[in-house]
């Protein structure tokens, strides 16, 4: 048989069996089935112990993670304190949270603050119990902490599959020890004790690095370049996106590019775990989620893991949040539908 007629049938007998819709398709479900869409409930137990119930859109009173995953969502994101002034986001509550999320068949990332109460690009204040500690002695503590954290999960039957070391840290996090505009070395180091422990018990785990501002490129490339030349480990870069609705799509276009640069810059994996917009605007929020998800799913290699909305569940002005996205009576509002 001649060669040239032999290669002719064997490539027609690929393509009459395996078409190039096929794989197109099975790209497409590989992007869907691990795509993660979902959302920050951490206020659901407080919420409910103050006794806010929650509806699906037909009104039917329902679970939070059961209307979640009706949307659409298949993943949850978790904040722990160290030793908060009452039960909620501790290590405890945070457990409950997890067991009702894994029986939905959800998929969790968890946040560790690094603090009794909010850490963000304003506040990292060091826990109470850890205050006065010296670098090393702070670095040994935040290690065991971390792994006594994880373990508590391991031994809970939860395996998080992203954990977050740190939250919103512009400029490091357990100030002033690890201000990072001051000691950028000490905040790597803090980073790559908690990275190392994290691992050590669930070496599948996805190391996140968050930071605020998306569209900051500035910004972002100062804090990784130098983490990077400071030798420290982790997987995703993670992002907040917080538009007002006149500036989402100039943020958004932001964003993208920002997220572009991590990707070709570092070789690392992006996630907006954080984003949100006024509720009583619905439709316009809807608009600038399908644009965000569009983006990060278009990002190259798959290396855009997901978006996940902060705290969508509160509503009627919960703790002063207006950034939700349920309506005052309880129920989603169509922002949501993006995630479907």
């Amino acid at each position: 048989m001649p060669f040239n007629y032999f290669i002719k049938c064997c490539l027609l007998f690929f393509f009459l069996n395996f078409p190039p819709t096929t794989f197109n398709t099975r790209r497409i479900q590989h992007v869907r089935d691990s795509f993660a869409k979902g959302a920050d409930v951490s206020w659901i137990t407080e919420m409910e112990d103050g006794g806010r119930k929650f509806y699906n859109k037909n009104g039917h009173q329902e679970d939070i993670f059961k209307i979640l995953k009706g949307l659409g969502m298949n993943t949850v994101r978790f904040r722990i304190w160290v030793n908060p002034v009452n039960k909620y986001n501790s290590i405890k509550d945070v457990i409950s949270k997890c067991n009702r999320a894994k029986a939905a068949g959800m998929r969790i990332m968890i946040d560790l603050h690094y603090s009794d109460s909010w850490a963000d690009p304003g506040k990292q204040t060091i826990p109470a119990g850890w205050a006065g500690q010296n670098f090393s002695t702070l670095k040994t503590t935040l290690s065991n902490y971390t792994s006594a954290t994880m373990n508590t999960l391991l031994q809970s039957k939860i395996t998080p599959e992203w954990v977050q070391i740190g939250n919103e840290t512009n400029d490091g996090m357990l100030w002033p020890v690890g201000k990072a505009s001051v000691n950028m070395s000490h905040f790597a180091q803090l980073v790559q004790a908690g990275s190392e422990a994290v691992k050590s018990v669930f070496p599948s785990a996805k190391i996140i690095i968050h930071l605020s501002n998306g569209y900051d490129h500035t910004m972002y490339r100062w804090m990784f370049d130098s983490l990077m030349a400071n030798h420290v480990h982790w997987d995703v870069i993670g992002m907040s996106l917080y538009p007002s609705p006149p500036t989402w799509q100039t943020l958004n276009e932001q964003c993208l590019s920002n997220m572009r640069d991590m990707i070709q810059r570092y070789g690392k994996e992006v996630m907006v775990v954080e984003c949100g917009m006024k509720w009583d605007q619905p439709l316009i929020a809807k608009r600038f989620l399908s644009d965000l998800i569009y983006k990060v799913k278009s990002l190259p290699k798959q290396k855009g893991l997901g978006v996940l909305y902060w705290e969508p569940e509160s509503y009627n002005h919960w703790k002063g949040y207006k950034l939700g996205a349920f309506n005052d009576s309880g129920k989603p509002t169509k922002a949501l539908d993006a995630f479907k």
